[in-house]
């Protein structure tokens, strides 16, 4: 008698092997059987035909570190077929915290990774100080899907360092080896690893950059024999130049991440993106990666399935925030707000109005209203040069800026336009498609739970499968079993989980049952349900007929059904 056998589906099953029709058995979290016709009985049998089925999806890079403490769902991630998702990227999160210095480490998160500083004060109930103490206190909550948590570079180099620390300033011998033992602590305890981020974008609230921005070669390398000694664990990074604010250092970047590799005799993965300031030059670090791994190294570029950038719309980030008479109205609620920008009174004022010297990202996007792009219903994050509000503004004969303002307002002032940032320097995902093909490349870079306010990349498995697999049309697509071995096999081998993100007998029971002809992604949505009341955007998506969690359904078509047997990962535990 098993579980659950899902019957009659198309078995993708991550190893990139071609699909196969078969069933799957599932027996105390486990697979027990899969092929062809398989006999015996269950206590639930869901018949797959027509669907494919799938291992759970591994997502590498997330920021829930806070929601983590309160929230059982971890949405929106879980929105699209994860079962597994890792945190505490880019050298920030919550462990170890001194008493006291809880409001420092929130700020650090609110200006790194745009979570409302509010939510993370009134939801988090803390109860820890160690690195492992907080994964005891992750461990007691009951929660849909598994987590696991790598130890942050900032909130160590703070514990260690207190003020110079988090000054940036340099590390003596004594404070390397103590950020080592803390390390060494949290592998021991479980951690899948370590983070650091070398982005100079990366600044707290009060507009200090992340501890370990500037750290020297002797901190990085000195960390990271923590690794080496315990043989497990893998090394994270935000490179120097990785969103284009310095366009020398990615190659130097590389050239240090290979040797530390090489040293310590892990895997590293930093983000590779190409920006715009030297669009080719993504393209240089792939091959340096390739090389190193060539010659024994294990360097793993992160990637994003799609452009990278902001969203644009009254409930977002805009070109006219900043302008007088768009802040008298700025912070009343949206649909007063509307009413008021309807006014054509107003309009004009705001478009002739100039932009106030704070307001950064409106500068940024008044002056670049030829890369705005209409992201329509389903969205749509390749579009063609037709699809900027300037070429729709031209072909109707009309003020750009006017046009913005004016699209902006429908959908009661909800709909939603797209700003790439990076991976679209080109006006297309050619550059993506390439970096899909290295083979040593991990799909990541979603960012689940962070720039609330800005996107929702958390979505990234869903249009992996709808735009490279099935819709893409300004390019060659990639085939299903190549696309779902990267969003599982090979996220999950990444970090040491042999357990899972394939399908076989005796692997841990996390499967999708997708509707692919039907799956659809839908536009992202501002929603309030954070703790104080805090914003931030979710996407849900169609097709998702189950997701399956360590032998149990936890969303049947998408919702949630109350299951919870999510865990804490422990790194070298059983």
């Amino acid at each position: 008698m098993y579980d659950l056998i899902i019957r009659n589906g198309s078995v993708v099953d991550g190893t990139g092997a071609a699909a196969f029709p078969g069933d799957v058995a599932v027996k105390d979290g486990r697979i027990a059987g899969i092929g062809p016709n398989l006999q015996g009985q269950a206590r639930e049998t869901i018949d797959a035909r027509g669907l494919i089925v799938t291992p759970g999806f591994v997502d590498i890079h997330t920021h829930y570190d806070g929601q983590a403490t309160w929230d059982p769902l971890l949405e929106p991630s879980t929105l699209h077929g994860v079962t597994t998702l890792v945190m505490g990227n880019c050298g920030v999160g919550f462990a170890p915290v001194r008493p006291g210095s809880e409001p420092w480490l929130i700020s650090l998160m609110e200006g790194v990774e745009d979570i409302p500083g509010t939510a993370l004060t009134e939801g988090m109930k803390w109860g820890w100080e160690s690195f492992p103490q907080y994964l005891d206190v992750l461990e007691t909550m009951p929660r849909s899907v598994d987590i696991a948590a790598l130890a942050p570079h900032g909130p160590i180099r703070a514990y260690v360092m207190g003020d110079r620390g988090s000054d940036n300033q340099p590390a003596t011998p004594g404070d390397i080896a103590a950020m080592k033992a803390i390390v060494r602590e949290a592998l021991e305890a479980g951690a899948v690893g370590f983070s650091t981020s070398r982005s100079i974008l990366h600044k707290a609230m009060d507009g200090k950059v992340v501890p370990g921005t500037f750290a020297a070669e002797d901190e990085l390398f000195g960390i990271g024999e923590a690794l080496r000694e315990l043989g497990r664990g893998l090394y994270e990074l935000a490179p120097a130049g990785a969103s284009g604010e310095d366009i020398v250092a990615p190659a130097k970047e590389i050239d240090w991440m290979c040797r530390l590799s090489a040293a310590i005799g892990r895997p590293v993965t930093f983000a590779l993106l190409q920006v715009d300031a030297a669009p080719e030059l993504w393209r240089e670090m792939m091959e340096k990666s390739l090389l190193a791994v060539q010659s024994g190294a294990q360097v793993y570029p992160q990637i994003s399935g799609r452009p990278t950038g902001v969203l644009v719309g009254w409930q977002s980030n805009h070109p006219f925030a900043g302008r007088a008479s768009y802040d008298e109205v700025a912070r009343l609620p949206l649909a007063e707000r509307v009413t008021a920008l309807r006014d054509p009174a107003r309009k004009a004022r705001i478009l002739q109005e100039p932009i106030g010297p704070k307001n950064r990202i409106s500068w940024v996007l008044s002056n670049n209203l030829d890369r705005i792009y209409i992201l329509g219903n389903p969205p749509d994050y390749d579009p063609g040069p037709e699809m900027t509000i300037k070429a729709i503004a031209d072909r109707e004969g009309v003020d750009v800026a006017a046009k913005l303002y004016d699209l902006m307002l429908e959908a009661d002032g909800r709909a939603l336009l797209m700003f790439p940032i990076l991976n679209y320097s080109y006006g297309d995902s050619a550059a993506i498609f390439e970096m899909l093909q290295h083979p040593m490349g991990a799909v990541g870079l979603g960012d689940g739970g962070a720039h609330c306010g800005s996107i929702c990349d958390a979505s990234t498995p869903t249009w992996m499968l709808t735009h490279w697999v099935r819709d893409r049309v300004r390019g060659p697509r990639l085939p299903l079993e190549q696309v779902v071995r990267k969003l599982t096999h090979d996220t999950a081998r990444l970090y040491g989980m042999t357990d899972r993100g394939t399908l076989a007998v005796g692997m841990k029971a996390d499967l999708n049952l997708i509707d692919l002809e039907r799956l659809i992604l839908h536009p992202p949505e501002m929603i309030h349900d954070l703790p104080a009341g805090g914003r931030r955007f979710t996407q849900r998506a169609s097709g998702y007929v189950a997701t399956v969690v360590n032998g149990d359904v936890v969303r049947r078509g998408g919702q949630d059904t109350g299951a919870r047997p999510g865990r804490l990962i422990r790194a070298g535990r059983a």
